[in-house]
């Protein structure tokens, strides 16, 4: 009996020598030897053709470069929820080694603050990896939406209804129809479900739709430039707390429409996400060393020339943030007070 019992604490005491032997044969792996023959795979919230995912697969083409190990990097759409679907995906289920990423709406990242059970993320658990842009988002109306609308004042103005198109209630979509109409008293009304910003290019073209917000700067240049040239598509509407988008025109601007010092503070929560533009984040758990390895990664492909070129050729200039600037940015968000949250709640919920 006790040659028995020895021989299974020497079985047990082996095993264990080798699982802390494999544990730290794992971790003095380097981050080259890690990713080396491996594929990066990034996961856009949004449906092909649309600003994240032209701009995300811009970005990818490069990337691989800059990663120790220069593993392939491949993109994936996963839209549904205006992001929400990625979002919860990348905290959730993906693999926490450094070969998942996500790219998702920034805005998303507010609802778990807001009460939206839907969204399963803690933002300060996610390994930000980097933005690749800082951008403005707007609002335009298609062809006057048949009431001749060029300006904000215009839409206000409105004796029609008119109907925006949008990706989800909780995307700058919906959110941003809903602010004009519960704090200006814009007559709007909006359609959710769609995909993406090509999805709504073609409900706009084809009359199911009057208007769309989403449109950031980047999505403009890459989508919408023809329809903005032509005078089909009128911005009206941008969404800068302290700076304007020159392409925008002379589109209202947010930052001039809030007033008082309560209102400011709403706006930092409501507008001042979507400046998070193109985020790219990893999971919960993926090794420190890994992380730090994407994000160095991260800012020297933004310095890339082939990537600066490519954005070039499409009148297109990045403006990235770090990563350690999104972890700073969100902890901001989450310390608002509750009675603003609750407040800015309101003012961005879809009318009864």
């Amino acid at each position: 009996m006790t040659f028995t019992i020895t021989r299974r604490l020497a079985a047990a005491a082996a095993l264990a020598a080798l699982a802390h032997g494999a544990t730290a044969s794992a971790q003095a792996q380097s981050a080259a030897e890690f990713f080396k023959g491996k594929t990066v795979t990034l996961n856009v919230g949004f449906g092909p053709g649309g600003g994240y995912d032209l701009n995300t697969r811009m970005f990818a083409r490069h990337f691989g470069k800059h990663v120790p190990g220069n593993p392939s990097v491949i993109v994936q759409n996963m839209p549904g929820g205006g992001s929400i679907v990625a979002a919860n995906y990348i905290y959730s289920a993906a693999s926490k080694d450094g070969l998942v990423l996500g790219v998702f709406g920034a805005s998303i990242m507010l609802e778990p603050l807001f009460g939206n059970k839907n969204v399963k993320v803690e933002p300060d658990k996610l390994a930000w990896i980097g933005n690749m842009h800082s951008d403005i988002n707007s609002c335009g109306i298609w062809k006057g939406g048949g009431e001749g609308i060029k300006t904000f004042d215009d839409l206000l103005k409105s004796k029609k209804t008119i109907v925006f198109g949008s990706t989800s209630p909780e995307s700058e979509t919906g959110r941003f129809p809903y602010f004009m109409h519960n704090v200006f008293k814009a007559p709007v009304k909006v359609i959710n479900g769609y995909k993406g910003t090509k999805d709504i290019n073609l409900a706009l073209q084809n009359g199911e739709v009057h208007a769309t917000c989403g449109m950031y700067e980047a999505s403009v240049l890459a989508s919408y430039m023809t329809e903005v040239k032509s005078g089909d598509l009128k911005i009206v509407f941008q969404s800068g707390l302290d700076r304007k988008v020159p392409l925008f025109g002379d589109a209202a601007s947010i930052g001039d429409l809030l007033k008082g010092e309560e209102m400011r503070q709403i706006g930092e929560i409501v507008f001042r996400p979507s400046e998070i533009t193109r985020p790219i984040a990893a999971p919960p758990g993926t090794p420190a060393d890994r992380v730090a390895a994407l994000r160095a990664a991260f800012e020297a492909t933004m310095k890339d020339p082939e990537l600066l070129a490519e954005g070039k050729k499409i009148g297109f200039d990045f403006l990235p943030m770090s990563g350690q600037r999104i972890e700073q940015l969100m902890a901001g968000f989450y310390k608002t007070p509750a009675a603003v949250v609750k407040k800015s709640l309101d003012m961005m919920a879809e009318p009864k």
